[in-house]
């Protein structure tokens, strides 16, 4: 081929040559001439494989891109001048490199991305360089397909699908997949796109994942050791390129599915005042797919260690038969320890329920005269008892009441004991009817007595019957004995609890047959007999399970409640309906002040199913109630605490009213922040009023107790019944008992009087008043009180006494600090005295000797006259105030009347109060606001007007 070019240049040569000599012809001649020699098309290959890196513009193509031409060597028709590609807006353009060796490049004109597009095929033609340099008669080759692959780079990292996987399992299994993790990536070849790996981050976790992202757990997990993990997964590609961010992956552990109560607090808190208080609001059942037919739910409120057995009023039992509805006539024979009832003042006592515990050493006597000698035929013993069983004195008698002979024999009237765990009654009676046998023991054999709890005994007596009341049940003896009847004898008898006394028959009077346990409230009543509707009154509980909307519970639940509503039972066939019907059992508690601490629930069931020999079984519910502290009230006693009265007034019937303006008031601490701001500054403590009630107050002698023959204190017993309270009078003081409200008691104390007959020789009382809420639980302030006797002396009208030279000695100086005491002396002495005492001196003699025999006679006519003056005239405070009188200062002016006088000693005294600095202090404002100085002294100041000198 290459040997036929050369041999035909030549030849074109001559031929060119010669017909360019011959002028027109000549072109014509070279275009035939063109034509013979371009009379190829350029060749190329009819298809081409290439490769484009992206982001790179070399495409590599195989076999190379070359075109020849067989109209070479002859310039231009042999040369190559271009390549062009057939397509639309494709990113490749081919350049021509060698037009003689026809080389050419495919080249990318933009950026190539993978992602966008792998691959590319279009249509390539050469063309050559025609007959001249003006590229005209270009012929082109053939067509040829170019397909190119575009080469990957891996410029993405794997992402995962979700930024969070989230699993259950249950514990002690293990598992081959858990969940499973993807993790994509966006480059477009397989090997960068595919992820080859995924490897778990968090190290010490109990998990692996294979190639396929699959997770699985290695060893059995346990829900009491963890119940969640959380760990990091990440991915790589088959480039080994990793994932941007790491995945969660929350694997929840869930124990074995175990029928049982789900979703309840074992502590659930109870503030004193909040009402009914939901036990288990979100409590539902588990069953585990188990077939239930129906199930029975028991709610038990244990309260057996509060108290009396649960939360109940800690008022006196009087009180409490009273706000029962009891009858009158009550005896308490364990009252609280006090002046009046002091034989319980040995016991051992637990102070905040009136609990007396007895532990066989110890015993009281009731003095005489408390209880009837003789009982009728009708009369009622309550207590609350709570006795176990004594291991080693079985065969001893335990006794709880007994009156026996005081001296000389051993007989045992009524008795009221525990024996082997068996209640007995004794009554024998007397000789006064025919001489029969007749019923005398009275034996109840029942669990409760030693089974170490509290319980309610009322024995009601209606000879010959006798009943039982325990815990508001009516109990018949199982076996009654009867006996001869006591042969009369004028043998005193002495009544004793915790042991009976043996007074005959041995050397030295002792107690015999102790008891063993703890009693409270032992009472009886003569003549009268208990109703059930007061026997359940008096044990009732103030604490209890409640249900919140009974409207709700829905058709199918049954229920029932104990009497003491320490015990509720449900049931019920529809899982859904008992859940809710749990869920509104709460608890109550209606005491003001409950006793704080725990109470314990317990929640049990019984499941039946559906014909099947083995059902489920459901754990109890243990959780309890902490019953918080109530807010504590602080009861203050204020009024006026030191006044002075004539002797007149306490002579008088009405005598001298002790607490005319006392005031009882009940306040509790609240703590408040100083602002709406958030300030590190300490809370400010604020007080608020709190009504409650009372039970007793105390009105206590001090300095010794009354003398019955010479004075006393007095209270007019309709006061005390209007008001539905008691009282107890005695030498040592005056206490007012029962439930009532705080303004109940206020006015019954401003009725309380003393009175004093011989009051000459007297210059003061003082008194103590203490009043108590819950049997001493809440005590108020001792508000002490002084009341002085005001020796008053009406000087006769025709002696001249100088009383500045004797000081008068039935007027006492009350010692305050000494700067008031100067003070006040000094605005007393009226300023003639100076003068008068410069006379007085030279008198000294004489009036002493006068002066002592005519106020001896003055007093005795004083008396006699200011037992008409009024009672409010007579108040005053002389505390620190000497008063002296000097019959000579109206000797100058014989004719003054008596209110002319008047004024001028009230000028003078207020001037004189002036001229000090202390106000209402100085001149005796008692605790209770009333003034009692100013214009009241100026009145009380000696009018001797009407003395003539």
């Amino acid at each position: 081929m290459v040997t036929g070019r050369l041999c035909w240049v030549p030849l074109l040569l001559v031929l060119g040559v010669g017909s360019g000599s011959g002028g027109g012809g000549g072109s014509r001649r070279r275009r035939l001439l063109a034509s013979k020699v371009n009379k190829h098309k350029p060749w190329i290959e009819t298809s081409y494989h290439g490769v484009i890196t992206e982001n790179n513009d070399t495409v590599i193509l195989d076999p190379p891109l070359v075109a020849l031409d067989k109209d070479a060597p002859v310039p231009f028709a042999g040369e190559i001048c271009a390549f062009k590609i057939h397509g639309q807006e494709l990113p490749f353009e081919a350049v021509v490199l060698n037009k003689t060796s026809g080389e050419g490049r495919l080249r990318a004109r933009s950026p190539i991305d993978c992602e966008l597009q792998k691959e590319y095929t279009f249509i390539i033609q050469a063309y050559d360089c025609g007959t001249g340099p003006q590229e005209t008669d270009w012929k082109k080759s053939h067509k040829a397909v170019v397909h190119i692959q575009v080469k990957d780079v891996n410029e993405f990292a794997p992402t995962f699908k979700e930024p969070a996987y989230k699993a259950v399992v249950t514990e002690g299994k293990i598992y081959d997949s858990i969940l499973q993790v993807e993790a994509v990536d966006e480059d477009c070849s397989p090997q960068y796109s595919q992820i080859c790996n995924y490897e778990i981050v968090t190290t010490d976790v109990p998990f692996a994942i294979d190639r396929n992202g699959n997770v699985r757990n290695t060893e059995k997990l346990s829900y009491d050791k963890q119940r969640q993990y959380e760990i990091l997964v990440t991915a790589y590609d088959c480039g080994q390129k990793p994932a941007t961010q790491d995945t969660l992956v929350q694997v929840d552990v869930k124990p074995v599915c175990k029928p049982g109560w789900q979703d309840w607090t074992k502590r659930i808190e109870y503030q004193p005042g909040s009402g009914s208080v939901p036990l288990f609001p979100s409590i539902h059942l588990e069953t585990c797919d188990g077939a239930v037919s129906s199930i029975q739910i028991t709610t038990e409120l244990q309260t057996n260690y509060i108290g009396k057995g649960c939360d109940r009023e800690t008022y006196s039992e009087k009180s409490l038969q009273k706000l029962c509805g009891a009858s009158s006539g009550i005896i308490d024979l364990l009252p609280s320890p006090s002046a009046a009832t002091n034989w319980t003042a040995g016991l051992l006592v637990d102070s905040s329920e009136m609990i007396f515990k007895f532990d066989g050493r110890q015993g009281a006597k009731i003095p005489d005269g408390v209880v009837p000698k003789n009982l009728t035929d009708q009369f009622t013993i309550t207590m609350w008892m709570k006795h176990g069983p004594s291991p080693g004195v079985r065969a001893e008698k335990e006794t709880i009441l007994c009156n026996s002979d005081k001296t000389e024999m051993n007989r045992h009237h009524y008795a009221l004991y525990v024996h082997n765990c068996r209640l007995v009654f004794l009554l024998r009676k007397d000789f006064d009817q025919a001489d029969t046998f007749r019923p005398a023991e009275f034996h109840w054999k029942l669990d409760q007595i030693c089974d170490k709890e509290w319980h309610y005994y009322v024995i009601n007596v209606e000879f010959p019957v006798v009943t039982l009341y325990m815990d508001g049940a009516t109990y018949e003896p199982y076996l009654v004995t009867n006996d001869w009847p006591i042969h009369p004898s004028h043998i005193a008898m002495q009544l004793t609890v915790g042991a009976c006394w043996q007074g005959g028959e041995i050397t030295k009077p002792r107690f015999a047959q102790f008891f063993h346990g703890s009693l409270a409230s032992l009472t009886i009543r003569p003549g009268k007999m208990d109703s059930q509707k007061v026997v359940s009154c008096l044990q009732a509980c103030k604490e209890g399970l409640d249900i919140n909307s009974l409207e709700s519970l829905g058709q199918g639940i049954k229920y029932h409640f104990n009497p003491s509503q320490s015990v509720l039972v449900m049931e019920g066939d529809d899982i859904g309906n008992i859940n809710r019907a749990l869920q509104k059992v709460s608890y109550i508690n209606s005491r003001q002040f409950p006793t704080v601490g725990v109470r314990r629930l317990k929640v049990s069931s019984k499941v039946q199913c559906f014909g099947e020999d083995v059902c489920i079984s459901l754990p109890d519910v243990d959780a309890y109630v902490m019953v918080l502290q109530a807010v504590e009230p602080q009861i203050t006693l204020h009024g006026t605490d030191r006044f002075w009265r004539p002797t007149a007034q306490f002579e008088s019937a009405k005598g001298v009213t002790l607490f005319p303006d006392i005031k009882i008031v009940s306040t509790f601490t609240k703590t408040e922040a100083p602002g709406a701001l958030k300030t590190t500054a300490p809370k400010s403590a604020v007080f608020e009023e709190m009504l409650h009630n009372l039970d007793f107050c105390d009105i206590l002698v001090l300095g010794g107790d009354l003398d019955p023959k010479q004075e006393c204190l007095e209270l007019n017993h309709s006061e005390l019944h209007q008001r539905h309270l008691d009282a107890t009078n005695s030498t040592a003081g005056y206490s007012i008992y029962g439930v009532g409200s705080m303004s109940r008691y206020e006015q019954v104390l401003r009725h309380i009087r003393y009175r004093n007959w011989r009051p000459a020789a007297l210059e003061a009382r003082r008194f103590k008043l203490k009043c108590s809420e819950l049997n001493g639980r809440y005590t108020s302030n001792e508000f002490n009180l002084e009341v002085s006797v005001l020796h008053e002396v009406r000087v006769s009208d025709k002696e001249h006494v100088n009383h500045l030279i004797v000081q008068p000695p039935f007027l006492q100086s009350v010692h305050h600090p000494e700067s008031q005491t100067s003070i006040q002396r000094s605005s007393v002495v009226p300023s003639i005295a100076t003068v008068v005492i410069i006379i007085s001196v030279c008198m000294l003699v004489f009036v002493v000797a006068m002066g002592m025999y005519r106020v001896r006679i003055a007093h005795q006519h004083f008396t006699q006259e200011s037992e008409a003056a009024k009672e409010a005239e007579m108040d005053w405070d002389d505390s620190a105030l000497t008063i002296t009188v000097n019959p000579m200062e109206k000797h100058g002016a014989p004719g003054r009347g008596e209110d002319e006088t008047e004024e001028e000693e009230e000028e003078d005294l207020s001037s004189s109060s002036s001229d000090s600095e202390g106000s209402d202090e100085d001149y005796g404002v008692g605790r209770g606001g009333h003034r009692q100085g100013g214009a009241a002294q100026a009145q009380l100041e000696w009018d001797d007007s009407t003395l003539p000198y």
